[in-house]
């Protein structure tokens, strides 16, 4: 039995995998935060704002938002560098076998070009089938990444504990993302937060793992 518990000698940690997950939820919210902060006038709502009114230059008014992003530019460079790393972190992986890597690459490509789409189609009436079809291959891609990430702590190298949390990160995801998309979306209320609350559990997950990969291995006595 003792080749189901890996030695954590001998367990590839991927520490360059590591490096790409964090810079991949870094990279999103220095980029958000960025964009909302050049957002004055008024100022923009992390709760009442939709995350995708980052990357609009406006001033425009759509779905009932008034959007104007002097710095939409960052926020939509952002979606792109964020969903690039997450796929080279994912594809970085090591000590896995080829069928779950297979998945996992797959949902990678599913978040990495959903935030292309994003980026590349900024939210905006003209432009909201394809936005749409990018915000949910993201929201998806990533949340179920999460989950597979967390599914997978054994040949990764990590805990447990981490594992079941990547797993209840990525669950929390689907939650707020069915609020989302029954609730808030109808009545405005707190969409912003609910959105990132679609967002946001994946992204902390990805820091999570990665520092657990780029973490020394520990001795075996």
């Amino acid at each position: 039995m003792n080749d189901l518990k890996p030695d954590p000698s001998t367990v590839p940690r991927g520490r360059a995998a590591g490096t790409a997950l964090v810079a991949s939820a870094v990279i999103y919210f220095v980029a958000e935060f960025i964009a909302a902060a050049a957002w004055t006038d008024p100022p923009y709502s992390y709760t009442y704002h939709f995350i995708s009114n980052l990357g609009v230059r406006g001033p425009s008014t759509a779905f009932g938002q008034y959007m104007y992003s002097p710095l939409a530019w960052v926020m939509n460079t952002g979606f792109i560098l964020f969903g690039l790393a997450a796929l080279i972190g994912v594809l970085m992986l090591r000590g896995l076998p080829a069928g779950r890597r297979a998945a996992l690459g797959a949902m990678a490509v599913l978040l990495a070009a959903g935030t292309t789409l994003v980026a590349l189609f900024p939210g905006s009436s003209e432009a909201s089938a394809l936005h749409g079809l990018g915000a949910l291959a993201a929201f998806g891609g990533g949340n179920v990444l999460a989950i597979l990430l967390g599914r997978s702590h054994r040949l990764l190298g990590v805990s447990p504990k981490l594992g079941r949390a990547l797993v209840w990160l990525g669950i929390l995801g689907f939650v707020s993302l069915v609020v989302y998309l029954t609730l808030a979306t109808g009545t405005g209320v707190l969409i912003g937060f609910f959105e990132r609350g679609v967002l946001y559990p994946f992204l902390i997950g990805f820091i999570a793992l990665g520092a657990a990969l780029k973490a020394p291995v520990p001795a075996v006595r």
